[in-house]
């Protein structure tokens, strides 16, 4: 089949090509997988792996007009965060988008507006394992922070690795930005933060007494995504259940106050996030991670597309995957995987695998990594 004759619809996971690259059209004999120098596999399609449908993962045509960038000898670190948000751009390009708005959220981000006024100090909580794609966007935060100090809590900082947590540490601390890592499941981090958020807000109380009135509690607002552990973080910072909380999103569906001592009080929020995600790589990373509703995404497509990016991954690679579930990786094809996965474990459910693929990850059955890194 002739490179010209690819349908306009025409798809695929591969990475994104190279600028510049030379594409040849295949002959008549299939082109053969093989394994390049390390220990990531180089996928070319054989000439008769066409597949009806018209999404980007029934589709693999365009595998052989493109090998990956990452199967070569002098793959590196580097190169695998300067090139993984291109390659998610080019594998979910085709993608239903992932978006996720319920209703509690307007209703919730209109009270929080009012509520912020109150403040002295914003807490901001983001997901560690994807910094960036759980950080809300710069004119909302502008509009509520306002003059107000803010504080980026790191939460779940036990599920990436040293390597990562120094890297954001580095990047944060050439910013001049505040940062508490926590791990709101066991209280670490949280007392810190109850005294950098007083800290932060002294000069509160130094000029009511100025005025001859008397001191107050520290008020701080919480702020975040859906499911990155706000109220968790509360309830171990208060040693007691005050907010409702569990490892899903949209639990929390109203404002809350609580009192922490004499001189703290936290407002507790619901996850809020952008009505509309124009941002699809970070849209795909939360929902890898568990960070927007499970009705937003099809879970095969986000499956498919975090195996080929563990495969890539410097600290992963095929081999995790072949311990983890006794499968030898014929290819670096995040779809072909979970279909074989189903037929090997779940006969032939594909959701099923798909969903087991997640779990691992979240649960951190490959290793403790994150999706992503400081911006170069």
């Amino acid at each position: 089949m002739a490179a010209a004759s690819l349908a306009p619809a025409t798809a695929s996971f591969s990475p994104a090509p190279a600028p510049g690259r030379v594409r040849a059209a295949a002959t008549a004999a299939p082109l053969l997988s093989r394994r390049p120098p390390g220990r990531v596999l180089l996928r070319v399609a054989s000439e008769s792996s066409s597949i009806s449908g018209d999404t980007l993962l029934g589709l693999y045509e365009k595998e052989r007009l493109s090998h990956s960038l990452y199967a070569n000898e002098d793959y590196d670190k580097e190169m695998f965060w300067e090139n993984l948000d291109a390659d998610l751009r080019y594998w979910t390009r085709s993608l239903r988008p992932v978006q996720w708005y319920p209703g509690h959220i307007a209703k919730t981000e209109k009270e929080l507006k009012e509520q912020l006024k109150l403040m002295d100090v914003v807490i901001e909580v983001r997901d560690a394992r994807i910094p960036l794609a759980t950080s809300h966007p710069k004119v909302m935060m502008d509009a509520w922070l306002g003059n107000r100090k803010r504080i980026i809590v790191m939460n779940r900082e036990d599920m990436v690795s040293n390597e990562d947590r120094n890297a954001w540490a580095s990047y944060f601390a050439n910013q001049g930005t505040k940062v508490v890592y926590s791990n709101g499941q066991l209280g670490m981090g949280t007392m810190k933060l109850g005294r950098m958020a007083k800290s932060l807000a002294s000069t509160v109380n130094t000029k009511r007494r100025e005025k001859g009135l008397l001191p107050r509690a520290v008020r701080a607002g919480i702020v975040g995504y859906p499911n990155v552990g706000k109220s968790s973080l509360i309830n171990r910072l208060l040693k007691r259940r005050m907010c409702p909380a569990a490892p899903r999103p949209g639990v929390t569906r109203e404002l809350k106050w609580v009192r922490f001592g004499s001189d703290l009080e936290l407002l507790d929020s619901p996850g809020i996030l952008p009505m509309r995600i124009s941002d699809q790589t970070a849209a795909i990373k939360l929902a890898i991670c568990d960070d927007i509703g499970e009705r937003s995404y099809d879970f095969a497509d986000v499956a498919a597309i975090l195996v080929q990016l563990l495969v890539r991954h410097p600290a992963v690679g095929p081999e995790a995957f072949r311990r983890r579930y006794r499968l030898d990786m014929d290819s670096d094809c995040g779809k072909m995987f979970v279909t074989k996965l189903s037929v090997h474990l779940f006969n032939g459910d594909a959701s099923q695998a798909a969903f087991r693929i997640l779990s691992d990850y979240r649960k951190g059955k490959f290793g403790w990594v994150a999706l992503e890194r400081p911006p170069t």
